[in-house]
């Protein structure tokens, strides 16, 4: 890779990075600092921005050639992944109300063990014994990290309720139960989308890119949530109109954060074009850790030494994990 061609990666890399960071955190800031309590509107709106800018990209720019839905069974396919990818991007918006970012990453982590798990469930395929065994530094991590913030968040809650209040309406939440199973319940689904992806649309007649998936997955999500939204999330428009009135920097956030949430699935495709999926993953781990150091330095929330290096076994067990894949292959 020389000139240019180094230059355009470096590029499209840090690009990647700003957006996943950029999305993450403001989700953070909307749904918890903020205070806009209502996850399934955010992840519509989110899912809308994704069916125009993938339609402007597709169709009008011609990033990528329009690929077209060839049969009915191929669209229910489609469907069943839109519905397994609300549930991801839920479950991990609710999730960002309840715990500090750098928690959530730790847990997102984990993703290979539970991808490992669902395709030995549903494929039967079998991964190397030494696959198996670079998951058990990635759990552990996660149990630590989990231990860790319960155990800090307990003497506040006994000490004082009303000092504990005072101190989360200002900075990040301690450990909270319904949060951690939303973002286990995020993590799952999203392994879940993987292979169900490799199963659902691995005929060559039905192969999409990233960027047509998207695409055609889009709207159909959007469509799954409106009704979710409605009966889940009364009024929202409504709220939001009202909150606009005392402070239209809302409208923005809203509007910045869904085209983000795009540009996260258009540099994820462009950087796996010019690298590779490999590459990606492992560029993959290196933000996570870039997001959990962002987040600390913003949120203020209290990271002890125990629950840092609980995430970083998390992180290496990920690196060993797809090095052990790397060469099973």
């Amino acid at each position: 890779m020389k000139g240019s061609g180094l230059w355009l990666t470096l590029g499209l890399v840090s690009a990647w990075y700003a957006a996943n960071i950029g999305v993450l955190l403001l989700n953070k800031y909307l749904l918890s600092n903020y205070g806009f309590k209502y996850p399934i509107f955010l992840t519509m709106c989110h899912m809308t921005a994704c069916t125009l800018l993938s339609y402007v990209a597709i169709v009008w720019m011609k990033l990528v050639p329009l690929q077209t839905v060839r049969s009915r069974l191929q669209f229910t396919k489609i469907a069943t992944l839109s519905l397994v990818f609300c549930a991801s991007v839920v479950s991990g918006n609710i999730s960002l109300r309840y715990l500090p970012v750098s928690f959530t990453q730790a847990v997102g982590a984990t993703t290979p063990f539970f991808t490992a798990v669902f395709a030995y469930i549903m494929t039967v395929k079998r991964e190397a014994w030494l696959t198996y065994m670079t998951l058990i530094p990635v759990v552990t991590g996660v149990v630590i990290a989990s231990e860790d913030l319960a155990f800090t968040a307990q003497p506040i809650c006994t000490r004082n309720a009303r000092h504990f209040l005072h101190l989360h309406s200002k900075g990040e939440p301690s450990f909270h139960l319904f949060g951690f199973i939303m973002c286990l319940g995020a993590t799952a689904a999203r392994a879940l989308k993987t292979v169900l992806q490799g199963i659902l649309l691995s005929s060559e007649g039905e192969k999409l890119n990233s960027m047509n998936l998207l695409l055609y997955m889009a709207p159909v999500a959007a469509l799954f949530l409106l009704p979710a939204t409605l009966l889940m999330e009364k009024n929202v428009v409504a709220i939001t109109i009202a909150l606009a009135r005392d402070d239209i920097k809302i409208i923005w956030y809203l509007l910045f954060n869904s085209t983000l949430a795009y540009f996260v699935n258009l540099t994820n495709f462009l950087v796996t074009k010019h690298t590779s999926a490999l590459t990606l993953q492992v560029l993959g781990n290196a933000k996570g850790a870039v997001a959990v150091v962002v987040s600390i330095l913003i949120f203020k929330n209290p990271v002890s030494v125990t629950g840092m290096l609980g995430y970083i076994l998390t992180v290496i067990g990920v690196v060993l994990y797809s090095e052990a894949k790397k060469r099973s292959k």
